[in-house]
């Protein structure tokens, strides 16, 4: 795809998935979540050139102006749309698929401090919630939602809906017939579990203060 047509499918990622933008020409103005697409591709291309010192210099003129810090080295598809996009970090070693989206706050942050894949991965059409934190090797499945402030050290299949610190997959859909399956939710269950025989404790005292009560 040449550089034209990759900058106009940006435009319309976000025309597409942000109902706040109105038109083109407010996207390429407008938008840092854009600007630090279009900054990534210069920097990316000087990576690869191993031109290293340049590259970080543009991506931290990008930081600057735009505040979301892209690492050269990561590897970014089509139609990305970053909503807001403040503080948004996204490491060296991170891939990212076609049709992404992250929103503000959102980190795909490494564990090692080897030279070795230690960033997230994300398959095509995933969104990720404002302030989820991606941390280390890890992969999420195509179609994937993670929601906002979730901290997610594992993979996750396609399809799947995650929540929670730390994350787990709470729903998965099946693509062939758009059902959600709800997974169960052992925590969920056991929190359900003790508030039920709080409350029946609760109404066991109440009654025991009320006979001592009729008693005196």
């Amino acid at each position: 795809m040449s550089l034209t047509a990759s900058m106009k499918r940006d435009i319309k990622a976000a025309l597409d998935r942000d109902p706040a933008a109105t038109s083109s020409l407010e996207v390429f103005f407008t938008y840092p979540g854009f600007h630090a697409r279009q900054y990534h591709r210069v920097a990316h291309t000087l990576h690869r050139w191993h031109l290293r010192g340049l590259a970080r210099l543009i991506s931290n003129i990008s930081r600057f102006l735009t505040g979301i810090e892209i690492h050269p080295g990561a590897k970014i598809g089509e139609g990305l749309f970053i909503d807001h996009g403040m503080g948004v970090v996204i490491g060296e070693t991170s891939e990212i698929g076609d049709n992404v989206t992250l929103h503000q706050g959102v980190t795909l942050g490494g564990t090692s401090t080897q030279r070795v894949k230690r960033h997230p991965t994300l398959k095509n059409n995933v969104m990720v919630g404002g302030g989820a934190q991606l941390i280390g090797n890890i992969t999420i499945g195509e179609n994937s939602k993670v929601g906002a402030g979730s901290v997610v050290l594992n993979s996750v299949p396609p399809n799947a809906t995650v929540v929670g610190v730390p994350g787990r997959v709470v729903a998965v859909r099946n693509p062939d017939t758009d059902t959600i399956e709800k997974l169960p939710d052992p925590v969920g269950e056991r929190l359900e579990h003790l508030e039920r025989r709080l409350s029946e404790l609760e109404k066991r005292l109440n009654k025991t203060k009320g006979r001592k009560g009729e008693g005196i």
